[in-house]
């Protein structure tokens, strides 16, 4: 079997392409690691009028239905942008309500489901297991928050953290708040959840490497040593190819995932892709020299978010677990 993406599919991947490169998004993300989210938020408008947040929300609560692989191209997308805020996070906050819907409980999704297809509700969340922080609690206008067998909505959260991303602010949930579900269902739906959760983050992986290596080779054809540019030089050419090799490794394996759903194939998506993040990372810093510790530079957004992308929602070792496992 071969699997192609459709002409609509790819013209919806050029459509977020094209309007994300206009919108500035360098100057979004500096503005939101500063605590500014007013340039992030209006990204997010033009993302939500593009129907990217309700890719994932069935038709009942105003959404375009379950569409995975368009959710993975959309990804991508941001990814390749990196567009700051909890994308993830609302992903996985939809997938949630979603599947306690299907299980019987409709009033979480009633209630919040239409404001985060329209882009309204900027939703973050935390599972168990996730360790003690959530993503842009400060930003978000909804945090849920999974412990003790309760789903709730946090009252508030505590100081930003430090983080080796500054557009990745974290903070830890007060305890409380509206109790929005108790029951056994919460555990399945939190493991489906975050199962479009690590899809989610395998596409802004994906995304973020071919950024990296895009913006890698044009560097390198244009700085110079001994009067040749440096991507005539052999070995900068073995990087570059095992990057680029990384990356198409991943596709398939994003996309199949997509269509699949299954943990083990989401899971293994997700490792390939987060290392291959990770490794254009490396790369893109080695051969930009020491201007690639720059902060001044745009690439230092890019090569930021690698590491603590690749790890969020399920560190490598934890995706070859549950490979294992699955």
């Amino acid at each position: 079997m071969r699997f192609l993406l459709t002409s609509e599919q790819l013209d919806f991947a050029r459509s977020l392409d094209a309007m994300l490169s206009a919108a500035d998004t360098p100057a979004a993300v500096r503005a939101w690691g500063a605590g500014d989210t007013g340039p992030g938020r209006a990204v997010w408008s033009r993302l939500a009028d593009a129907g990217v947040f309700a890719l994932g929300v069935p038709e009942a609560y105003e959404g375009l239905g379950s569409l995975p692989v368009e959710l993975a191209l959309a990804c991508v997308e941001l990814g390749r942008h990196a567009v700051p805020g909890p994308v993830v996070e609302t992903v996985a906050a939809s997938a949630l309500l979603t599947r306690l819907a299907d299980l019987g409980e409709e009033g979480p999704a009633k209630r919040l489901l239409p404001a985060v297809a329209s882009g309204a509700c900027v939703a973050s969340a935390l599972f168990p297991g996730a360790g003690p922080y959530a993503l842009d609690a400060d930003a978000a206008d909804a945090v849920l928050r999974v412990a003790g067998g309760e789903l709730r909505l946090a009252p508030g959260h505590g100081p930003v953290q430090p983080s080796a991303d500054p557009a990745r602010r974290l903070s830890r949930p007060l305890p409380g708040g509206e109790l929005l579900y108790a029951g056994p269902q919460l555990r399945e739906a939190v493991a489906r959840a975050t199962v479009w959760a690590r899809l989610a983050a395998a596409g802004q992986c994906l995304g973020l490497a071919e950024a990296l290596l895009a913006r890698t080779v044009a560097y390198v054809k244009q700085r110079t040593q001994f009067g040749a540019p440096i991507g005539s030089f052999q070995a900068v050419k073995h990087r570059l190819a095992d990057t680029l090799v990384a990356i198409e490794f991943a596709r398939p394996l994003l996309y199949g995932a997509a269509l699949s759903l299954a943990p083990g194939e989401v899971a293994a998506a997700k490792v390939t892709a987060g290392e291959a993040a990770y490794a254009a990372a490396r790369t893109a810093l080695q051969l930009h020299g020491a201007i690639g510790y720059t902060q001044e530079l745009d690439l230092s957004l890019w090569l930021r978010k690698a590491r603590p992308l690749r790890d969020a929602w399920g560190t490598p070792a934890e995706c070859r677990a549950q490979v294992l496992a699955g």
